[in-house]
């Protein structure tokens, strides 16, 4: 089992009387859960779209044990299309307006649009969730390092209109480590720190099934890279696959496993759907990692 190092990422405060917060990554398994204010998640099919229920779904992933909440106004599910930052916008503004103070997690947003990310940090937003790596507009790493907020950088190929279509890499682990490495370099030379960036291998992002399995089972080589890592195997089709075609709502126990081996391979945040479920998961896999730790009576 690997070790995870401890980081420290600092969160702006919620009001500008009080200093800024910080986020102990590594002592713990941090869950962040979903929510998706999109019409055509793979997973949510549009379910929380609207305002009220997406507030009241942020606020029982609250309740169900989340540390963050991710909160995405663009599908990025395979073969999904673009949408412009006036739709995202439209999207995710009137969720943050109506959530701003009734959250105490801190609130993530998952977009690769320097403007969104502006706007959202002005309503509240503490961390940004990049799944592009800052190849779709890396003016958002100036927008993290503006603001002080701690940037999530994903490995994707490609886009997500094609990234499943072959060929694909030779190697995984060598393209993930270069892809990871060059989103880095953006953001290192736009000024965001080194102690506020969070890596995610992007698990299910031009990647295929396979590839999927060799990266959660060679993770502790991601994590020699030295920065906290966050991984997203929630629902995804891998796992599908894995139990013979299962449809995303019947994913849950097959999430599990992959979480499990996740955490044990040295996951600092595990992004999920089933927010009480994973949370069990993660605390039972803390409890195990914490026991093999301890020295021999």
């Amino acid at each position: 089992m690997f070790r995870r190092e401890v980081f420290h990422l600092r969160l702006p405060s919620r009001t500008r009387r009080r200093g800024q917060r910080v986020l102990v990554l590594g002592k713990r398994t941090l869950v962040m859960g979903i929510l998706n204010v999109t019409p055509d998640s793979f997973s949510d099919a549009g379910r929380y779209r609207g305002v009220a229920a997406a507030v009241a779904r942020a606020l029982e992933i609250e309740r169900a044990g989340a540390d963050i909440l991710d909160i995405g106004g663009e599908s990025t599910r395979p073969g999904s299309l673009p949408v412009s930052a006036v739709v995202e916008l439209r999207r995710v503004i009137p969720v943050l307006e109506e959530l701003r103070g009734r959250l105490k997690i801190p609130i993530s947003v998952d977009t690769s649009k320097s403007e969104v990310a502006e706007a959202a940090a002005d309503l509240g937003a503490a961390i940004l969730n990049d799944v592009t790596g800052l190849r779709a507009d890396p003016r958002l790493a100036e927008v993290a390092a503006r603001r002080s907020l701690p940037l999530i950088l994903m490995h994707m190929r490609g886009e997500p209109r094609t990234m499943q279509k072959g060929p694909f890499a030779r190697s995984v682990m060598r393209a993930v480590d270069s892809g990871l490495r060059r989103s880095l370099g953006v953001a290192r030379r736009a000024g965001v720190r080194r102690s506020q960036i969070i890596l995610d291998p992007g698990i299910g992002f031009g990647k295929s099934h396979e590839q999927n399995l060799e990266l959660l089972a060679r993770l502790p080589e991601l994590a020699r890279l030295g920065y906290p890592l966050l991984l997203g195997v929630s629902r995804k089709g891998f796992i599908g696959r894995i139990l013979g075609g299962a449809p995303p709502e019947r994913r849950a126990w097959g999430t599990a496993a992959a979480v499990a081996a996740g955490i044990f391979g040295g996951a600092h945040i595990i992004r999920v759907h089933d927010t009480a479920e994973m949370a069990q998961v993660a605390h039972v896999t803390d409890a195990i990692l914490g026991a093999g730790r301890a020295p021999l009576p």
